[in-house]
């Protein structure tokens, strides 16, 4: 029953955040040059997107096992 319950709560809170934030971004660093024990390095910044869809279905389906672990 908890389980379930605390899986619903985090399941909307991620589907929430997924439609609030729109994805997440990070920094990678890669090595571009390196020439014995000198190298160069260029930081990246990438971005991940979350479809709004699948925000949608998070938020779905954490309401459902809201109301499944209040039954028991």
């Amino acid at each position: 029953m908890k389980g379930t319950l605390i899986t619903g709560i985090l399941l909307v809170a991620l589907g929430v955040a997924a439609l609030v934030y729109k994805g997440v971004s990070y920094t990678e660093e890669e090595t571009i040059l390196q020439i014995g024990p000198m190298k160069a390095t260029a930081a990246t910044e990438k971005h991940v997107f979350v479809p709004e869809w699948a925000a949608y279905v998070g938020i779905g389906l954490g309401a459902v096992l809201i109301v499944a672990g209040l039954r028991r």
